[in-house]
């Protein structure tokens, strides 16, 4: 019983880690992007990566239910299953954010010069960092990575958001012509910041876990 329950965590961990790494190669993709002013297929692309994790979504929650049925597992795996169910969620739904980034740059490309545009690079800078801290906290049980996935957030990526949207309104002032694409960029801003705030909600959920195991680490965030 305890070499299937390895054995099923195992797996689990391998998913978790893969919805993680696709979240990044949306955020890569978007930067790679801007830095290269190559917009055509972005919205394909991150939509093929989001589709990946809606099977990988279902496909893990199965996983996690049938080890609870089958195995019955004690208290300490059944916090580990919990972890990985509850943050299922709010995973599927950083790709939908990540899905819907892809296609408003994709669309705006076109009208926007490449100054607003830029303005999506330190954001995506900031998620890739985060979601990078994230999986090395769940792989590393370290409570300081976590943390300092919540910190990102709250003192920069948010900040980043209200200056994007200043930035935006601004642009709708001066050019009115401009305000279908102005919205767009608005809205991906704030889908930008949505993101971030389900990889906070995921991190909370590691950190609570893993402060429940005895032996955390609980210090600084790792290199």
């Amino acid at each position: 019983m305890r070499e299937a329950l390895n054995a099923s965590q195992q797996d689990l961990t391998a998913r978790f880690l893969r919805m993680l790494s696709i979240s990044l190669e949306q955020v890569a993709l978007i930067r790679s992007a801007i830095l290269h002013g190559h917009y055509i297929g972005l919205s394909e692309r991150t939509h093929e990566l989001e589709q990946e994790l809606d099977t990988l979504e279902r496909e893990v929650e199965e996983t996690c239910l049938n080890a609870i049925a089958r195995y019955q597992p004690l208290a300490s795996d059944l916090k580990f299953y919990l972890m990985v169910f509850k943050s299922l969620t709010d995973l599927e739904r950083a790709g939908d954010y990540g899905r819907h980034i892809g296609r408003d740059l994709e669309d705006i490309a076109g009208v926007f010069s490449s100054g607003p545009l830029q303005d999506v690079l330190p954001q995506t800078n900031l998620l890739a960092t985060m979601i990078e801290r994230l999986a090395y906290a769940f792989t590393e049980g370290d409570v300081a990575a976590a943390r300092e996935v919540m910190r990102l957030d709250y003192e920069e990526v948010d900040a980043l958001y209200e200056q994007m949207q200043r930035a935006s309104l601004t642009r709708i002032l001066e050019n009115p012509r401009d305000l279908q694409a102005a919205l767009k960029a608005n809205r991906m801003a704030r889908s930008l910041e949505r993101l971030g705030d389900h990889l906070v909600n995921v991190a909370e959920r590691v950190e609570a876990y893993l402060l429940s195991r005895p032996g955390a680490m609980t210090g600084q965030a790792s290199d």
